[in-house]
């Protein structure tokens, strides 16, 4: 029996229909979740920076985590921060956090490890956000810089983890000037 012409119309006005509905869906998830990645360069130069007195001098190797709640960029390093503090926390590394003054957030539970340090000296100065600073035992700046260049940070991509195995096997580190490509915040 031939189709009817009503049934037809009405089997194209439902495809169309629909068709728009996944349309709409698409272009609200990405209007919400997907942000443009914009390669940026950051230099960053840690001939200010210094440990708060509390926890500067001869101790642990320390590493400080910079973050700005608002910025897209630190859920890229996230996950990795939180397997180095699995990888180097029993290893004696201590890990803090110094969040952009006058921003509202909070960490991931993955990341309760990192100790809150209210202001760092220096840290106005910070380039850009996700940044890290690492001090060797002897309580000497090591490394200030990004977690690594490009739009998210892994331990294959990472500048920190040959820092951090560097500096636990006793070899010294001095790379508190670096340039990097990738995806930043303005501190």
């Amino acid at each position: 029996m031939p189709r009817s012409p009503i049934r037809t119309l009405l089997g194209l006005l439902l495809a169309a229909l629909c068709g728009a509905g996944l349309w709409w869906a698409y272009d609200s998830f990405q209007s919400r979740y997907l942000r443009t990645f914009d390669n940026q360069t950051a230099l960053f130069s840690g001939d200010r920076l210094q440990l708060p007195a509390s926890i500067a001098g001869p101790g642990p190797i320390r590493l400080v985590h910079f973050w700005d709640p608002a910025c897209p960029c630190n859920v890229g390093n996230q996950q990795h921060l939180g397997e180095l503090i699995e990888h180097f926390g029993p290893q004696g590394v201590e890990f803090y956090v110094v969040q952009k003054p006058g921003t509202r957030g909070q960490l991931p539970a993955t990341l309760s490890a990192l100790k809150p340090l209210s202001e760092l000296p220096g840290a106005e100065h910070l380039p850009a956000t996700p940044g890290v600073a690492i001090w060797d035992r002897n309580g000497q700046l090591a490394y200030f810089g990004p977690y690594s260049e490009g739009a998210t940070c892994n331990s294959s991509n990472s500048f920190i983890e040959p820092i951090l195995l560097a500096l636990s096997q006793g070899r010294a580190v001095s790379a508190t000037h670096t340039m990097a490509v990738g995806c930043y915040c303005p501190w």
